[in-house]
């Protein structure tokens, strides 16, 4: 052997013995950019990545996630500043979304009368009137929250249960689902409402049989009184904000889609921004009133898209409505309503001018969201879209159709043809007695075996994306959760559920409201699962979902949400928080 072999050799051997010293020694001298600042550890960790779905420990440096794996694997990132959270076994997904909210008059409506879960016209008028004394300093009483089972047969309220509790001042108080509301006889005062006065664009004052208001009204018509109301200051407004981040993360939300009612409130987000005091990530659309689309709605389109394109406060986004509700009678329906074939509800917008619009707002390459009910308005937007598709040559825009109630069975496909998402509410679909009575009464049984149809939507290669468009139901999601998998009451009713085939699994259901809603939002590069380089968005459960009843979900509570590597909120009951890391058993 030569001595330029012998010498070959030799530096050969060294530098294997060095790469072996190297990586035997790697886990206690991580590089600094391989150090994680926090290290959750012990977890039944859900990932959404299907080339690793189940883990049990995450590294999480800065506000992304470094690492995932075992807990040997994950420990390899730590050292003696890292703080580390024992999950003790835990499940853990990733943060939540809520694809469909209106957040500011949610936030306002935590300070408001909240009329939710009021059964009976006496308990409405007891939270009225007790509101009433505990605030004697407030000129309007306002509120939401009241369902229209409540005043059957009708359906709709009167000024007079209003009058008996409080006459002194004007009360407005929205119905649950945002599409009608109640005024009492001062409020009608106020605003001028007579037998006179003409219905508005898009919405009915509900009249007795000599001409007078009701006090209820119908869609548009409540901004008849609402444009009366007081309107928050600033401050009022950034409070309330504040306590609707809270709520929110409380449940396990780490970013929501507005869709409507936020954009006026853009710098109000953005202040809170910059105080550093968002906890909560906000995609945010421009709400567009029909019947046409403006220059000057252009403008403030485009500049907000500008302005906000970040991880914590985003534009870019139309949101739009093609008809009201079912409940109300004001969907648009291809065919008459069932319980009254006079009815058969109106298309907020001039067919081929609602498509020219979609067809520019696609062209900017704006994403947009459309609400759309009834099965006329469901099918108007499929149409548009796929008109806006061919005419702009659009790949993988993801224009949306929120809520779908009801549907035809042709145009079910659709969805995954186009591409286009379906956003749903699940707790829309809860069977209570507004959708059992008055709901399915009004679109028929024919209709209502097509009743939010997750499955079919799904089945045949649609994208679902959940919400709650609170403060239509709660922030709450978990209740929703429950209410997909299951389509009953939390008592069990109806037995085999309400249109039981078009339940879905609970794996779909958590993905509709992380990645599927990062899909629906554009974001699944840096959001919805949990993966390296992605968002530090994370929550942990009070329980397993993987391992209970689906008939328990609703139980469920966060004990910990994390939002960029950041615990921004921490339940009462968590006890489990170790920042000083604990040394690994031999």
């Amino acid at each position: 052997m030569s001595k330029t072999t012998s010498l070959r050799l030799r530096l050969r051997s060294l530098l294997l013995i060095s790469a072996s010293f190297c990586a035997g020694t790697s886990a206690a001298q991580t590089p600094q950019s391989h150090v994680a600042n926090t290290i959750l550890l012990n977890g039944r960790v859900y990932t959404l990545n299907p080339r690793q779905p189940w883990t049990e420990a995450v590294a999480i440096r800065g506000d992304k996630i470094l690492a995932v794996g075992n807990a040997k694997e994950i420990s390899s990132y730590r050292d003696s500043s890292t703080k580390v959270i024992d999950l003790g076994g835990r499940l853990v997904l990733p943060g939540f979304t809520d694809c469909h909210i209106h957040f500011m008059d949610g936030s306002l409506g935590l300070t408001q009368v909240i009329l939710n879960g009021a059964a009976t016209v006496a308990e409405i008028q007891k939270r009225v009137k007790e509101y009433a004394v505990a605030h004697p300093h407030e000129t309007w009483i306002t509120g939401m929250g009241w369902s229209y089972p409540t005043f059957a047969p009708t359906g709709l309220p009167d000024k007079k249960f209003l009058d008996d509790v409080v006459s002194d001042r004007p009360i407005y108080l929205v119905a649950f689902d945002g599409h009608s509301s109640w005024a009492n006889s001062k409020a009608l005062a106020m605003a001028g409402i007579t037998r006179k006065t003409d219905d508005p664009p898009n919405g009915k004052i509900v009249r007795d049989n000599n001409g007078e208001a009701t006090g209820a009204l119908k869609e548009s018509a409540g901004d008849l009184v609402a444009k009366f109301l007081p309107k928050p200051s600033r401050e009022e407004r950034l409070a309330a904000l504040r306590l609707g981040m809270h709520e929110a993360n409380k449940f396990g939300l780490v970013r929501v889609h507005s869709a409507g009612q936020d954009f006026e409130y853009l710098d109000l987000y953005d202040e809170l921004r910059r105080k550093d005091e968002l906890t909560l990530r906000f995609y945010i659309a421009y709400f567009l009133d029909p019947p046409d689309l403006t220059s000057d709605a252009i403008d403030k389109i485009e500049t907000a898209r500008r302005t906000y394109h970040d991880e914590w406060i985003s534009g870019g986004v139309v949101k739009t409505m093609l008809d009201g509700v079912i409940e109300a009678h004001t969907a648009a329906m291809l065919t008459p309503y069932s319980d009254d074939p006079t009815q058969i509800g109106k298309l907020f917008w001039e067919p081929e001018k609602y498509k020219q619009t979609i067809k520019e707002l696609d062209h900017r390459g704006l994403q947009i969201f459309t609400h759309a009910i009834g099965d006329r308005a469901v099918r108007l937007a499929l149409d548009a879209y796929e008109e806006a598709q061919e005419s702009n040559h659009t790949k993988d825009a993801r224009p949306r159709i929120e809520h779908i109630e009801t549907i035809t069975a042709q145009d079910i496909p659709r969805f995954g043809k186009l591409g286009v998402v379906a956003s749903f509410q699940p707790l829309h679909a809860y069977p209570d007695d507004d959708t059992l009575r008055i709901w399915a009464r009004n679109v028929g049984p024919e209709r209502a075996q097509r009743a939010w149809v997750w499955r079919s939507i799904e089945s045949t290669g649609g994208l679902l994306a959940f919400g709650s468009d609170w403060p239509v139901v709660t922030l709450n999601p978990w209740p929703g959760v429950q209410n997909a998998l299951t389509r009953q009451t939390t008592e069990g009713d109806p037995p085999n559920g309400f249109v039981p085939n078009e339940r879905i699994s609970l794996e779909d259901t958590i993905k509709a409201y992380t990645l599927g809603a990062a899909l629906a939002g554009r974001r699944e590069k840096t959001e919805g699962s949990i993966e390296p380089g992605k968002l530090a968005d994370l929550i942990v459960l009070s329980q397993d979902l993987f391992k209970i009843p689906p008939t328990e979900i609703v139980k469920t509570e966060v004990l910990l949400t994390l939002v960029g590597g950041k615990v921004v909120y921490q339940s009462p009951k968590w006890n489990s928080i170790s920042t000083t890391p604990r040394k690994e058993s031999k």
